[in-house]
């Protein structure tokens, strides 16, 4: 479970930080990649990665600004010629299913792969054995949302040596008390999982918020997460004209960190007004509140630790 920012910038593409979008490698978990806003060029960022495109499994847009958006409908195409057949399902506030339709039906572009676009409204928006994702509305300038990824937890690890002096040989049993199946031998004895499994594995939280003023919906996204990623557009200080623009500074993003519980804090959509040495600056600011906190680069990985 690791992410991999393809794009950390705000607003419109600068030398050094491309508009957003940020992918969640899942490949261990379920052989995927879960992709976070698709800004302009992100498919020419995913050239510098080792992502395929064909395991892009789902595609979350946090709001229709177009720095968000813009690399979307070409992404989406470019997959078709790289091997991409599985389908892809992308949520987002209403309106993105009509960009995307307009988008490729202008253009003629035919997909050669099945794609579900899903218009979210708050609360669950995905779940299956693995994971759960909730969306809950930000403070912006139009609808933006936030994105809580909870991995659900994992039975613990099979105590296999305790099983084989229990006299039960490496076979489908070990499997089936795994998956949490009592066994009754030949012998009439009852082997009950939980005496051969050690501690359940917590499942992790990963947090990733679009564009947002200082607000509670944040917090409660971002509550006990391993790591939230944060907009952190202006620098502290500037707390009215963050307001004004409907965006936050380091030490909100910090504040959101602390009061959630999060573990982790890393600042993206940086403004082109910063340059390479001010981030440090940034760093610090937010640092003042939150001590573990690192600054977003493109193609910067952070990998999420099991529990």
């Amino acid at each position: 479970m690791d992410i991999l920012f393809l794009g950390t910038g705000a607003g419109i593409p600068a030398k050094l930080r491309n508009v957003t979008s940020i992918a969640l490698k899942l490949l261990e978990e379920r052989g995927a990649i879960w992709l976070f806003d698709a800004g302009e060029a992100t498919q020419h960022q995913i050239l510098h990665t080792s992502i395929k495109p064909r395991r892009i499994e789902k595609v979350f847009i946090t709001h229709l600004h177009g720095d968000h958006i813009y690399g979307l409908p070409g992404l989406l195409a470019s997959r078709s010629f790289q091997g991409g057949e599985s389908e892809v399902t992308v949520y987002g506030p209403k309106g993105l299913k009509e960009y995307i339709t307009i988008s490729l039906s202008v253009s003629q572009t035919y997909l050669k792969y099945p794609l579900r676009v899903i218009e979210i409204e708050e609360g669950i928006i995905f779940e299956d054995e693995q994971f759960i994702v909730e969306a809950k509305l930000l403070d912006h300038g139009i609808p933006s949302y936030g994105y809580r990824i909870i991995e659900k937890d994992k039975s613990g690890t099979l105590l296999a040596d305790k099983l084989v002096e229990a006299g039960v040989q490496p076979g489908p049993i070990f499997r089936k008390i795994k998956e949490g199946e009592s066994i009754t031998l030949e012998d009439g004895r009852v082997i009950v999982p939980e005496e051969f499994l050690g501690p359940d594995q917590k499942g992790r939280i990963v947090t990733i918020l679009g564009d947002t003023r200082y607000c509670d919906n944040a917090i409660s996204l971002a509550q006990d997460a391993d790591l939230l990623i944060h907009e952190a557009t202006f620098s502290k200080g500037e707390e009215n004209l963050a307001y004004d623009y409907f965006h936050s500074t380091t030490h909100q993003a910090a504040e959101v960190a602390k009061r959630s519980g999060s573990k982790q804090l890393c600042l993206t959509h940086i403004s082109s007004r910063y340059d390479r040495q001010a981030w440090l600056e940034l760093v610090k600011e937010a640092q003042e509140i939150f001590p573990n906190t690192e600054i977003a680069e493109d193609f910067k990985e952070i990998n999420i630790q099991s529990k």
